[in-house]
């Protein structure tokens, strides 16, 4: 066993993600979020192989009023690395990116991320409401006037690509209906039921051009990713998944100061996270998006480089985003069909080092072979926040 000393080498180390796990998502009405921390931070040890002795970095955002440090008390961890960076959605992706530099530098060995929400269950048994907005502090108070809500921001970017470049609602929709269809092969989906494209333009109107089924479920669930230094690997029982690169940005808060609404934060994130991993889009071989709308993928699509500015309409509608697809999206269904308690961005790491380890069982990509590159990309607010992670096998 390595050293529980963080290195004193000036040489970067390799850093790999070692352990994965969910904890019980979907509907879970008998727990705290501080017990779905717990189970997901266990059951990804377990799946590491590796002794809890060993982590001593750990972060933590969205629960507890200093969020790493009472999770980590009730975990019963006493990390020397800490992190509680919150950028909404992204917030995972921008943690990953934080832990992997700092193991990589020798401030770490192993990072334990874990998030876990009972968003849903909460709803439903009165203890909270749905939250509309982010409030009306700071430079918000000159939208909050006009009635924004979240929803509304995203529906307002998504008009605007529709109006700039021809994209369509039913190319929107088929987004939802992809999702599903990959849900359908993950036993952990919240919803599995095929849909279609008129079930999608059929439903409820939430905020013109969306509709029901163009936005995310709320659902209850936590999960748990375990990364280390090159020299644990040796120790654990899974083949390791190597962080080849990361990139992390911001740009807006407000809309008014958001200067393009087709154009996301993941262009930058992206374009960083490939250049430091050495690969280009066209290496990729499944992709894990952040999906509260069916819009963000669209657009995060674009701007990662899948396809030019504008095109995603035409992209996404071919069934590209299929599990045996031209290129796998949210291969577990995503926020749209399989979980999504609030900051999602940690169930993308999960899935994508899933499906590098080829252990999604029927819905595995690859085609006769596994996948070799993977990459998951969050976005927080409204697009006010990306973090996008390149993981690969190699």
């Amino acid at each position: 066993m390595p050293s529980q000393q963080p290195s004193s080498t000036r040489r970067r180390r390799k850093v790999a993600v070692v352990g994965v796990a969910l904890s019980d998502t979907g509907r879970v009405d008998d727990v705290t979020p501080y017990a779905l921390h717990a189970q997901a931070a266990r059951r990804a040890l377990a799946d590491s192989g590796l002794d809890r002795g060993v982590i001593d970095g750990f972060a933590s955002a969205g629960l507890g009023t200093l969020a790493p440090v009472e999770v980590a008390e009730y975990l019963g961890l006493r990390p020397t690395w800490v992190d509680s960076t919150t950028v909404g959605g992204a917030t995972w992706e921008v943690m990953a990116a934080h832990a992997a530099d700092a193991i990589a530098a020798g401030h770490a060995n192993a990072v334990l991320l874990v998030y876990g929400s009972t968003a849903r269950a909460d709803i439903k048994a009165g203890r909270r409401t749905s939250n509309l907005s982010f409030g009306s502090r700071g430079p918000l108070q000159f939208e909050a006037p006009y009635g924004h809500t979240l929803i509304s921001k995203y529906a307002m970017a998504a008009r605007r690509h529709m109006h700039q470049y021809g994209t369509t609602i039913e190319q929107l929709a088929s987004v939802a209906v992809q999702a599903r269809a990959n849900a359908a092969t993950n036993p952990d989906a919240m919803f599995r039921d095929p849909i279609t494209v008129d079930d999608v333009l059929s439903g409820p109107m939430i905020a013109d051009p969306f509709t029901k089924l163009h936005c995310c479920i709320r659902s209850d669930g936590g999960c748990a990713v375990l990364l280390a230094a090159e020299e644990y690997v040796a120790d654990t029982i899974k083949a390791p998944v190597w962080v080849l690169g990361s990139g992390t940005a911001v740009s807006h808060t407000t809309m008014s100061e958001w200067e393009d609404f087709t154009v996301s934060p993941a262009a930058v994130s992206g374009r960083l996270a490939f250049e430091r991993a050495g690969v280009r889009p066209a290496d990729v071989d499944v992709v894990q998006i952040y999906d509260a709308f069916t819009y963000m993928t669209l657009v995060t699509l674009e701007d990662l480089g899948f396809c030019a500015k504008g095109e995603g309409g035409a992209f996404v509608e071919k069934g590209r985003l299929l599990r045996d697809g031209e290129l796998p999206v949210n291969t577990d269904g995503g926020g749209l069909s399989a979980c999504h308690p609030g900051m999602r961005g940690l169930f993308l790491v999960v899935e994508a080092v899933r499906q590098l380890r080829g252990e999604a069982g029927v819905g595995q990509v690859g085609r006769g072979r596994l996948p070799e590159v993977a990459v998951a990309s969050g976005t927080g607010g409204w697009f006010c926040s990306s973090g996008t992670l390149v993981l690969g096998r190699g």
